[in-house]
């Protein structure tokens, strides 16, 4: 499944999911944007990490919620390597609350970030993916389930499924896959924050495994996805969560 002469963003790739999902496009071939919006020190090791191992990376900053901060950074990719051929937008943030404690600025910073930040992604892949090209975007297994304090993170998450359903007719005509990954819980800085050991303890024992996912299982199923094995499916959510539901 070789990704040689390819080009991928991925979308918060300084650490965690997205980290892992830069370091194994960068491993099987291909030129790697590594968009962070805060941790320029860690999206450089990033960068760091795959150009010693004969790869070739480039940490571009944009906020994804800002449409001229996406607007260039994929202008800038295009500038750098020439072309776009991969895009995961694995950006995302997850603020947890019961709904008498929402914010109309916690709401807004969700939809902002996991779902305008998505979809006007997708808009600048549009112009600029070259045909056969792949998308993927992010949900949650969480949407499956009946969370408290998850309502409005689950929300962003659905409308991401909705419109990664849709788009896949509009980019079938330039050969180009959109498809959603909805992880389970995955052992991440993200997933673990906030909660105790015993929340955590009873999110293993809800899969088939007994064990939180790690960040390489994502990244290994994105890795199938994006690959000319997987040219026959697009419009699809996929869970990859070892059972959780």
């Amino acid at each position: 499944m070789s990704l040689n002469g390819k080009v991928a963003i991925v979308t918060g790739a300084s650490r965690g999911i997205g980290r892992q999902i830069a370091l194994q496009l960068a491993e099987a071939g291909a030129k790697v944007v590594v968009n962070y919006s805060l941790n320029e020190g860690k999206a450089n090791e990033v960068v760091q990490a795959i150009e010693q191992t004969g790869g070739e990376a480039a940490a571009i900053r944009a906020n994804v919620g800002k449409i001229s901060e996406v607007k260039a950074m994929f202008a800038e990719t295009v500038e750098r390597f020439g072309r776009l051929d991969i895009l995961v937008n694995n950006a995302g943030i997850m603020e947890l609350a019961p709904i008498a404690e929402v914010t109309e600025e916690g709401f807004d910073r969700h939809f902002d970030i996991n779902v305008k930040g998505t979809y006007f992604a997708c808009q600048q892949a549009n112009l600029h993916m070259a045909q056969g090209g792949t998308i993927i975007n992010f949900s949650t297994s969480v949407s499956g389930a009946m969370l408290p304090a998850y309502s409005v993170y689950a929300a962003t998450k659905g409308a991401v499924e909705q419109l990664t359903r849709q788009l896949a007719k509009e980019f079938g005509p330039k050969d180009i896959t959109i498809n959603c990954i909805a992880p389970g819980q995955v052992s991440t800085e993200l997933f673990l924050n906030g909660k105790s050991e015993e929340l955590i303890d009873s999110f293993r024992r809800m899969n088939a495994f007994g064990r939180l996912g790690e960040p390489e299982d994502i990244a290994n199923a994105i890795e199938l996805l994006v690959s000319d094995k997987a040219r026959w499916i697009t419009g699809q959510t996929i869970r990859v969560n070892g059972g959780f539901n």
